[in-house]
């Protein structure tokens, strides 16, 4: 059984390539229904992490992120670069972010936001055994205070809505289990 759609036609409306590009599709669904104008969407791919210290407490960030126009909590993420493999960008930016290194690396699955016109794919992680080794990297874009919370408060502050991007909400759900 095929339920996949075909795509019929396909053409770049706008790129701003590696963070964006639009294109309409000409696509036939399973059905056998064509729609003329389907419109994609691709973001740049990130990978994002739960670091947790040998202590037990997880290392967030509470940040501003201009897209949800206000401040939240969450973890160490980024863009996976060209030629980078995802649990690579993962590790450079939660050192970048926050002066750790992970330990380990478990990977949580990698996802779309956005099951219809795609948006981004995100890779995500739980970083075990966390172990400060640097001071983080200042970028003026990117102005985070370092929080070590304990599970039971990540949990509240989702409660309260205190986070501001789902990806992170998301990373939060897939790591949860994973805590030792």
């Amino acid at each position: 059984m095929s339920d996949a759609w075909t795509v019929l036609d396909r053409a770049e409306l706008f790129s701003a390539e590696p963070y964006v590009s639009i294109a309409r599709e000409r696509v036939r669904t399973a059905s056998g229904t064509v729609i003329d104008d389907f419109y994609r969407v691709e973001l740049a791919t990130f990978a994002l992490c739960v670091p947790q210290l040998p202590s037990g407490e997880i290392i967030t960030l509470w940040e501003y992120k201009h897209g949800a126009r206000r401040f939240g909590l969450g973890f160490p993420a980024g863009f996976v670069e060209v030629d980078e493999t995802p649990d690579h960008a993962c590790g450079r930016e939660l050192t970048e972010e926050t002066g750790y290194r992970a330990g380990s690396l478990e990977p949580l699955g990698s996802y779309v936001d956005n099951g219809n016109q795609r948006g981004s794919l995100g890779h995500y992680f739980f970083a075990r055994d966390c172990v400060r080794v640097t001071e983080p990297l200042v970028d003026e874009l990117e102005v985070a205070e370092i929080r070590l919370l304990r599970p039971n408060a990540i949990d509240r502050a989702l409660a309260e809505g205190q986070f501001s991007v789902i990806h992170h909400v998301a990373a939060w759900a897939l790591a949860r289990p994973h805590l030792g």
